[in-house]
């Protein structure tokens, strides 16, 4: 006899921002039912057009789901989802895996484990990296936690999303390395918008610079995806600036904690802060290269 194929399992995806409309999108593509919910639903109705099924809760998402995942904004959002009195857990059962591929603090992905367990409910935290180009072109960098055997259960899925996923270790060490990848970024970042502003006062033509050190020892994804960007001034989310502002500090947070002392990321964050409070804090992290503007009183365009 034929054996008979594998039932597909039902989905479920919580939080339709920028990055998790277009992941969950991918999942879509693929073929598999999915339950979607959303803070503001409007936002996850070209979902629902594309064939998604509309709940009003995250315990509503976990009834229906055998996996849910979760992509929303700041640790205490992800603390209200799962464990809220409408959230994951309230809906869990033995079985449900949840995977949180918001970046998050590392103590709270350990925390809802342990609520998680005595459910017979497996959790998975699996922060990303890449951006909005790299969640639509389902490019991602997946940095995941959990035990091996859970992991290995939803690595078909995170695979439809990303190129790079690396198991790193149990529950919580995902969220670490989205940290080190955060404090990578923060470096760079600045660098790009020094360059920018150091070219741009020297007088050069800025899009042959960046074609030039594109290519070489300085090339980075910060380079080629957000420096042209600020070149044509703009300063649309691929990644919002307080979200970045939240993950440096849970990064500082941690580093406290382990009584290190990180002065680069430090600054940058506090330039960061800077654009938030000029209302910069729903813009891309790109927005940097205002609060550096600011200081040496330039605004940096491509040549005429």
């Amino acid at each position: 006899m034929t054996a008979e194929p594998q039932m597909q399992p039902v989905l479920g995806w919580i939080g339709t921002g920028v990055m998790g409309r277009w992941m969950c999108q991918h999942l879509l593509d693929k073929g598999y039912r999915i339950v979607v919910s959303s803070r503001t639903q409007a936002k996850a109705e070209p979902l629902v057009t594309a064939g998604a099924t509309w709940a009003a809760t995250p315990a509503e998402v976990a009834r229906q789901a055998d996996i849910v995942f979760t992509m929303v904004g700041f640790p205490a959002d992800v603390k209200e989802v799962y464990l809220g009195d409408q959230g994951i857990l309230s809906g869990g059962r033995e079985g449900l895996i949840t995977v949180d591929m918001t970046t998050t603090k590392p103590s709270l992905a350990q925390e809802i484990a342990a609520a998680a367990d005595p459910l017979g409910v497996r959790t998975v935290d699996a922060p990303v990296s890449g951006g909005d180009v790299g969640a639509r072109n389902a490019q991602l960098s997946i940095m995941v936690g959990g035990d091996a055997d859970t992991v290995q259960t939803v690595l078909p899925l995170l695979e439809i999303m990303g190129r790079q996923i690396v198991h790193q270790g149990p529950v919580g060490s995902g969220q670490h390395t989205k940290m080190c990848n955060q404090i990578v970024i923060a470096g760079t970042m600045i660098g790009v918008c020094e360059s920018l502003v150091y070219g741009y006062r020297a007088g050069l033509d800025l899009e042959k610079v960046l074609e030039s050190i594109s290519g070489g020892a300085a090339g980075c994804w910060s380079l080629t995806n957000l420096a042209p960007r600020i070149l044509k001034r703009n300063f649309d989310p691929g990644f919002f600036v307080e979200h970045f502002i939240k993950d440096m500090g849970i990064a500082l947070e941690e580093a406290r904690r382990m009584n290190l002392c990180l002065p680069g990321l430090a600054l940058v964050h506090q330039l960061y802060l800077s654009v938030a409070a000029n209302g910069g804090g729903r813009s891309g992290t790109q927005a940097l290269m205002l609060a550096l503007e600011s200081m040496s009183q330039v605004e940096v365009r491509p040549s005429a």
